[in-house]
């Protein structure tokens, strides 16, 4: 293997790194909230840390082990999914993954709908619907909304830590 082909986890193993680096790099994998990483760096960092799945567990452990205002916080840090705001205002990560779901390419019926129902889940819940969408055309996302957009307030709030934790996961293997 090249080292252009070398994964961040190879060239620059989380367990070597400074605060500074380690949050630069990581602070984004949960959309818009560095305190995540920047926990898990205070906690401290080992070589058990160097793959991506063991630093998305030890990630997701942070957000499990936060009040439920930071989880919200967490969570209402998160876009739309083909809203009045579609990939206007996005991560770079966020943006990438709506387009690879073809979320930028709705009709304008699906656009109607998204629109709607992300109006009707955020009144309801108090944050924006969030699915994990890497792998997922957008009538499967739809569909999903239209299914969870029905549930109550506690199953849709872990539901949606559950999706955020899925985000995060993809992002660091994609790194």
């Amino acid at each position: 293997m090249t080292e252009t082909t070398k994964s961040l986890f190879e060239t620059r193993p989380p367990s070597t790194l400074a605060k500074s680096a380690f949050v630069s790099l990581y602070g984004g994998v949960y959309e818009h909230s560095p305190w995540i990483a920047e926990q898990l760096y205070d906690r401290g960092i080992t070589d058990a840390h160097n793959t991506p799945a063991a630093l998305a567990d030890a990630m997701a452990a942070i957000v499990n082990g936060a009040v439920d205002a930071d989880k919200l916080a967490l969570l209402r840090a998160h876009p739309d999914l083909a809203g009045k705001l579609a990939l206007a205002d996005l991560t770079t990560s966020s943006q990438n993954e709506q387009m690879g779901a073809g979320l930028d390419q709705c009709s304008a019926d699906e656009l109607a709908r998204f629109t709607e129902l992300n109006d009707l889940y955020k009144q309801k819940f108090g944050f924006p619907f969030i699915f994990a969408v890497k792998g997922f055309h957008r009538t499967d996302i739809l569909a999903a909304f239209e299914r969870r957009v029905k549930n109550d307030v506690e199953t849709e709030f872990n539901e949606a830590i559950n999706q955020v934790h899925r985000i995060a996961k993809l992002r660091l293997e994609a790194l």
